[in-house]
């Protein structure tokens, strides 16, 4: 099949199909590169005018699922995953929160601060060994939207105002920006230059969102694929982020999963996150 078939992307917007752009997402979650092409043959045999991302997301992630073993899929899902903790970028604080607690943080969401010009609201407070970090969560719910560096310029002035408080209990000793995407080159350009620490999706090559998630065992249960999109939702609202929060059965059926569908959602919760 040529590779100009054009697929549908999620926003309804249609682009030709890229087989190394599908390859490239499977190597970065660790896929074999046996498995690697065999997927893209499979999808390339499959491809149709108009066939989704979504579809061809899903049918790659069920390969990996059935012939990987189970951190290659959880990587492959947890980046998709993070795009529907929306739309309001609530619950992605709550995951950073999560993330970060388990790295050793102590950390707190929404928290009002005053700052030497100004009173500020702080997506997410983290402390460690007496080093109290103030973090911007900036979501996107699409794959393609870059933090830019609007965003990095009003992050170092709150968190300027901050550190210069005279009020001991709202200092800050630096601020972060927190992205589940990544940052134009400008707003890298500036946080190198002013010390504004920027951490995105695969930015910066080591200490990154993803390599933080992979360390820690943190996914979002939004990789789940045997829970509904309500059910997600409503797991959401109540500020349950991860697939360790769904691990026990009377959770699951408080939030609406019918008791017979419960094993199975367990059994992917295991599988996949190993919980």
């Amino acid at each position: 099949m040529p590779h100009s078939v054009l697929i549908t992307k999620a926003d309804g917007e249609q682009e030709p199909f890229d087989p190394a752009k599908l390859e490239q997402s499977l190597e970065h979650s660790g896929a074999s590169s046996t498995a690697r092409a065999r997927i893209a043959s499979h999808i390339l045999q499959e491809l149709r005018p108009g066939m989704t991302t979504e579809e061809i997301y899903r049918r790659a992630f069920d390969m990996l699922r059935r012939d990987e073993p189970h951190p290659v899929a959880a990587r492959y899902s947890v980046k998709r995953a993070l795009f529907e903790l929306g739309p309001s970028g609530f619950p992605f604080e709550q995951f950073i929160a999560e993330v970060l607690r388990a790295h050793g943080w102590t950390t707190r969401t929404g928290v009002a601060l005053t700052g030497r010009c100004a009173p500020h609201e702080v997506d997410v407070l983290a402390e460690k060994a007496g080093k109290r970090i103030g973090i911007e969560a900036k979501f996107h719910n699409e794959p393609g939207g870059k933090t830019d560096i609007k965003d990095a310029l009003y992050v170092k002035a709150r968190y300027d105002d901050l550190r210069n408080t005279p009020d001991p209990s709202s200092r800050v000793d630096e601020g972060w920006l927190v992205t589940n995407t990544s940052f134009t080159r400008n707003a890298i350009r500036y946080a190198q230059c002013s010390n504004l620490t920027l951490i995105g999706w695969d930015y910066p090559r080591t200490r990154n969102l993803m390599t933080m998630i992979e360390e820690a065992h943190v996914h979002p249960l939004t990789c789940l694929t045997t829970l509904s999109e309500g059910e997600k939702h409503r797991l959401l609202e109540s500020k349950m982020v991860l697939c360790k929060h769904v691990s026990a059965p009377h959770v699951l059926e408080e939030y609406g999963v019918k008791p017979s569908r419960i094993p199975q959602v367990l059994q992917e919760a295991t599988q996949l996150c190993g919980i």
